[in-house]
């Protein structure tokens, strides 16, 4: 048997559609119910789904009394609060075209998306780190909105473009992903193949306002099933979640590995008594914590694996749990295959990751290299990168990245981008980036370099610090007298762990 899991396509995304008005479907129904709550060490400020909608479509109505217009891209540049779903759905639901971005971004980095997408204007809070543009509205501006008439959902083709996220591609490049409003329809097969996803549900989710990962699977999904989200406020401490997730009743609780380790080496009480699970994604789960965090709390962890093209498509869930090292089985509805040169290898052969191009959580395209997104097709299927196994029950393992591709704290991050920037440092001649297991499930980005001497680790972690993204930045940096090569010349990046390691001993 080849490794094809394919049930026949999807039920197709109605039309008109749009992605906002499908997330806010219950609002109605729902009117008083609380959609949201942030919560704080005391207390938790609530939006019910009535006032969440208001506040959406007047953001709407305020945007293109701005002068937006339906098509024009709008650079995100928010922190992590309330007013980042509320600016970004708002958008939507009128025809603009947000681009959320990380917070943790440089001057310099969004200089660089400002002149690739040359967006028409920048959502900015002040105190996030911007290039300059001519037309910027203040988040001041963007909650005096809220106040204005409510605008209508713009319907349209669900093929129409909805949202721009950005990847940081194999090149070094970040890459900007246009999704469609169909993306959002997609999700649905999310509930039922990762989620156990009621009404009743109260979900936490323990990420920023301003991650997609939260954007989506601790926010978009709840609301448009009418379940309540629960957001902890920014600068929560890790350790004090336990006591939240029991305060106010949570009973799914998703986060990225790292905060279920921290939870577990850092917390008291992991007594949670209405709990269901646990979700996991944004880095693989190590079976190490999975069965640490199960063995402790007596609750199911549940991993999916995805990426900014594509969301997630591969998932373990209440129906069908995981097996042995599987992160899961395809979603119903899903068109998944491990792939050769030739077409699905046989199950139990490994194969690179691939998704159907008819999924419509598919990406459109990526905006500024489409020539590098048809690269990604083999015939009729999307490549991810990523190596794995499929199993005769459907179930798909692991195997890590066809490139380089590092991951930090559940973004992926290329080592040529961050090489790029420290090759431009006086006094480094030649660099290479890898991660690096420091201890157990716990992973760092470290830089290796060449050049005639030892340099400063304070400057070096300056330069970093004021030309790359938090995440991006290298915790240690290592002077070698040469780097590793192959005999073409070229860097062996994975040979880099080594010599972090025979320098720490």
């Amino acid at each position: 048997m080849l490794s094809l899991f394919d049930q026949g396509p999807p039920k197709a995304c109605p039309t008109p559609f749009n992605l906002a008005a499908h997330v806010l479907r219950q609002a109605d129904r729902n009117g008083d119910k609380i959609a949201l709550s942030v919560l704080g060490a005391t207390s938790a400020q609530n939006w019910s789904f009535a006032a969440l909608k208001r506040a959406i479509l007047a953001t709407g109505t305020g945007l293109l009394r701005a002068g937006l217009k339906p098509g024009d891209l709008v650079l995100m540049r928010l922190g992590n609060t309330v007013d980042f779903p509320i600016t970004y759905l708002g958008a939507i639901a009128v025809g603009i075209v947000p681009v959320p971005t990380s917070s943790q971004l440089t001057q310099p980095e969004t200089a660089k998306i400002i002149q690739d997408l040359k967006p028409a204007a920048i959502l900015r809070d002040p105190d996030i780190a911007s290039a300059d543009h001519p037309n910027q509205i203040s988040l001041s501006q963007l909650r005096e909105m809220r106040d204005l008439p409510l605008a209508e959902f713009r319907m349209g083709d669900p093929e129409d473009m909805a949202y721009v996220v950005y990847t940081s591609g194999t090149s070094g490049k970040p890459r900007a992903v246009a999704h469609a409003h169909r993306a959002i329809w997609a999700r649905q097969m999310m509930v039922d193949g990762w989620y156990g996803l009621q009404e009743t549900d109260r979900l936490c989710h323990a990420g920023a306002f301003n991650w997609t990962y939260t954007l989506g699977t601790g926010l978009m999904d709840p609301w448009t099933i009418g379940a309540t989200a629960l957001i902890p406020e920014p600068g929560t401490d890790l350790s004090t979640l336990p006591d939240m997730l029991r305060n106010h009743r949570a009973t799914i609780f998703a986060a990225a590995p790292g905060v279920f380790r921290k939870i577990l080496n850092e917390a008291n009480d992991l007594h949670l008594p209405d709990l269901r699970h646990g979700l996991c994604a944004g880095e693989k789960l190590s079976r190490h914590l999975h069965q640490k965090w199960t063995r402790i709390t007596g609750r199911e962890l549940y991993e999916a694996f995805g990426m900014s093209e594509c969301s997630t498509f591969i998932s373990s869930s209440p129906a069908y749990p995981a097996r042995g090292d599987a992160l899961g089985q395809p979603q119903p509805g899903r068109r998944v295959a491990i792939l050769g040169p030739d077409g699905p290898v046989p199950q139990g052969k490994e194969g690179t990751i691939a998704i159907h191009r008819s999924d419509p959580g598919l990406m459109l395209t990526y905006l500024n290299a489409p020539d590098e997104a048809q690269a990604r097709m083999q015939g009729e299927w999307f490549l991810t990168g990523d190596q794995g196994v499929m199993a005769v029950d459907g179930q798909i393992t692991y195997l890590g990245r066809d490139d380089d591709m590092m991951n930090a704290g559940g973004y992926r991050v290329s080592p040529i981008e961050v090489e790029a920037t420290l090759s431009r440092y006086p006094g480094i001649t030649q660099v290479g980036a890898a991660t690096v297991e420091v201890k157990q499930d716990s992973f760092v980005i470290v830089a290796f370099y060449t050049g005639p001497e030892k340099l400063d680790e304070d400057a070096l972690r300056a330069y970093v610090e004021t030309n790359l993204a938090r995440y991006k930045q290298p915790r240690a940096f290592i002077h070698l007298p040469q780097l590793p090569t192959g005999g073409n010349g070229k860097l062996l990046r994975r040979a880099l762990p080594a010599y972090f390691k025979a320098t720490n001993t």
